[in-house]
């Protein structure tokens, strides 16, 4: 699952920012060795649901979670969509959290179309056939320094067919903070890093939200454009 930032307890949080070095992206695996994952809600996010309902979709297609952690959305989307789904992440024992979740529901519908993968966000690269017709965002946007965010809009841009939409759940949007993760965000956050890629279809603040998300989180669904 891409992070989903509980507000943990300012303990907790410096915790997890003492853990995560910022020229150092593999660190995210020490949060999970060490069990500082406050982000992790035990379950897929209501408003994915949300998205994915109002979403007009083609019957086949492929879709990637960045940042996936334990892969409740993975499992939702392919469960849902009968999609092939990948579960992106760059921490092993995150993916070895995800491998056992995902055994753990065998029963569910289309859970064979799962598949988890390791690595760089920022390096991962798929042949032209391969590319995706849905990337989930939840919190993997605030999880990355806000110097890497055009790299994180160039990247989409390189992964997402045309026709193909980028769901982006824009949370926690809290008081302006110079610490992180999870760092600072707004929406308008996005728009300069889409221009030119994509077009929104949806703007609106989430009809479903666990409690202490209610208030602090928008959905904003973009359309991949042809460049």
């Amino acid at each position: 699952m891409a992070p989903a930032f509980l507000s943990p307890a300012v303990a907790e949080a410096g915790e997890l920012r003492a853990l995560i070095r910022l020229d150092d992206p593999t660190s995210w695996d020490d949060a999970w060795k060490a069990n500082v994952i406050p982000w992790d809600s035990g379950d897929v996010q209501p408003p994915l649901k949300e998205a994915i309902s109002g979403l007009s979709l083609p019957a086949v297609g492929r879709a990637l979670v960045p940042g996936c952690g334990t892969g409740y959305d993975v499992l939702y989307i392919a469960s849902t969509l009968g999609w092939e789904t990948v579960g992106f992440d760059i921490s092993e024992t995150a993916l070895q959290a995800a491998k056992t979740n995902l055994e753990s529901k065998s029963n569910v519908p289309n859970s064979d179309k799962v598949k988890f993968q390791q690595g760089n966000f920022f390096t991962l690269s798929v042949p032209e056939d391969q590319k995706f017709d849905l990337v989930y965002d939840y919190t993997f946007f605030v999880a990355i320094p806000p110097t890497r965010r055009p790299d994180w809009g160039k990247k989409m841009a390189d992964l997402i067919k045309p026709g193909g939409h980028l769901i982006t759940l824009v949370f926690p949007i809290d008081p302006p903070t110079e610490l992180g993760p999870p760092y600072f965000v707004r929406p308008e956050h996005y728009i300069e890093l889409l221009a030119g890629n994509f077009e929104k279809v949806v703007d609106k603040e989430p009809e479903t939200a666990l409690p202490h998300h209610k208030g602090r989180e928008q959905l904003v669904v973009w359309r991949r454009i042809d460049a």
